[in-house]
């Protein structure tokens, strides 16, 4: 009788795809995967540490799982991910819970470790970080209807606040030719929207071929047929090139949708998170990318509290997201993250004063959000179908200016024909909830 075996991922969607892969390699081992973690013999945690909240969560379901252990539910814990390969030998001390304790270069073992650890022994492994396999099969966990591609691991960026390229390591691209063999795989399976990620989507090819090169992969991905939407995520504004932006543009598989992860637009705050760029330089880039493509949706992120923001520095970035009016835009309070060079910036501000300062941008926000809602009342837009609300009694989905996980949903009815998730349907926004569009199927 084979062990059965669960897996919980947490985090980012470049997490998620590592857990896919994680997933794919326990397929081809001797164990049954089972959904359900709670019914596993084995459970595992791919974790995430970007910032302290996620750090948290990732304790508490670890320690979730702890209390099935106790009670014989579960035979062993394996954590894998970020807070693993951050933080090593000191999460098992921490939580002598763990049964096994392993980096992300340790991904491709995971059979051999999960053995061991049903076994009785106590398991820990933190190989390089580069031994991350990039390439591989993958068990999509997404709807069949869209998916993740991964086009590079690392990053180069060292933003000052930033843990990732301590716990990610060094900016690695895949190649072109593999990127678009595993798309063609997700199509062929069903998917129609794929979403590229890394770290910096706009460095992706710097390493390996000595340019950037996203502009030419996403020409590539455009001539797989069945595939009708691309969407890409984490465009760092010094990176966009008249190419990708032309690119963007032209293509009509690409939707006209592009995240900013700008987190300041003060060019004094910026310099001491190690970024480029100022409110003048981000508002030039933003017109020319609405002036190119006049139909784009713009998502960002701001950190609002950075050590030594004072508060003309704050409202110049309340003011600069009340004039851009982002479409979609997250702010989070700033995060003091150990061996980072922000951390031991002088002028750390208090935790009050940060949390008031994103509320107040997002406050802000609300605003904006529902004028774009409401923008859209009396026009048909295209969404892409995902299920059906049985508490509103409608359908709900996606627009093009719509990211899964992210973002908001359309509502909406239909009368003659039950559109089913994965279906592309034309619906008449007739009203808003919110930030929540609301309409009838065309």
């Amino acid at each position: 009788m084979k062990n059965k075996v669960g897996i919980i991922s947490l985090g980012c969607a470049k997490n998620r795809v590592d857990a896919e892969m994680l997933i794919a390699k326990l397929d081809k081992s001797k164990f049954e995967l089972i959904e359900d973690v709670a019914m596993a013999d084995a459970a595992i945690i791919n974790t995430c540490a970007f910032i302290e909240s996620a750090k948290q969560e990732s304790i508490e379901e670890i320690l979730e799982l702890a209390k099935l252990k106790d009670e014989g539910k579960i035979k062993c814990l394996i954590v894998t991910g970020c807070l693993s390969e951050r933080y090593k030998h000191q999460v098992m001390e921490q939580l002598p819970e763990i049964d096994a304790c392993v980096g992300i270069g340790a991904n491709d073992e995971i059979a051999e470790i999960i053995t061991e650890a049903l076994s009785g022994n106590k398991v820990e492994k933190y190989p390089p970080k580069e031994n991350l396999n990039l390439e591989g099969e993958r068990i999509q966990s997404t709807p069949q209807y869209y998916a993740y591609l991964k086009i590079a691991e690392g990053c180069d960026n060292h933003c000052t606040y930033c843990a990732i390229p301590m716990i990610r390591g060094k900016y690695r691209s895949r190649k072109i030719e593999n990127l678009v063999k595993e798309a063609q795989w997700l199509v062929d399976g069903g998917v129609r929207e794929l979403i590229v990620i890394a770290q910096d989507t706009t460095y992706y090819g710097t390493d390996i071929y000595g340019e950037p090169a996203l502009a030419k992969l996403l020409k590539e991905l455009c001539k797989i047929e069945k595939l009708k939407w691309i969407r890409v995520l984490y465009c760092y504004p010094e990176r966009i090139t008249d190419e990708l932006i032309d690119v963007m543009a032209s293509e009509d598989k690409i939707v006209k949708y592009m995240d900013l992860p700008l987190q300041h637009c003060n060019k004094d705050i910026l310099k001491k998170m190690n970024r480029k760029g100022s409110t003048e330089e981000l508002t030039a880039l933003i017109g020319k990318l609405r002036s190119a493509i006049p139909d784009i949706t713009l998502r960002t992120t701001f950190i609002a509290g950075f050590p030594g923001e004072t508060d003309e520095q704050f409202q110049e970035l309340a003011q600069f997201a009340k004039d851009i009016k982002f479409q979609r835009l997250g702010c989070f309070a700033y995060s003091q993250e150990e061996n980072t060079a922000a951390a031991k910036l002088p002028n750390q501000i208090d935790e009050d004063t940060k949390n008031r300062r994103a509320e107040i941008i997002m406050e802000q926000q609300q605003f904006i959000m529902e004028e774009y809602a409401e923008s859209l009342v009396g026009k048909e837009v295209e969404v892409l179908v995902e299920g059906f609300d049985k508490y509103a009694e409608c359908f709900y989905g996606r627009t093009k200016g719509d990211c899964p996980e992210v973002d908001g949903n359309v509502f909406f009815t239909a009368t003659n024909i039950k559109p089913q998730p994965g279906n592309f349907v034309k619906v008449r926004i007739n009203d808003f909830i919110g930030i929540d569009p609301v309409g009838e199927m065309v």
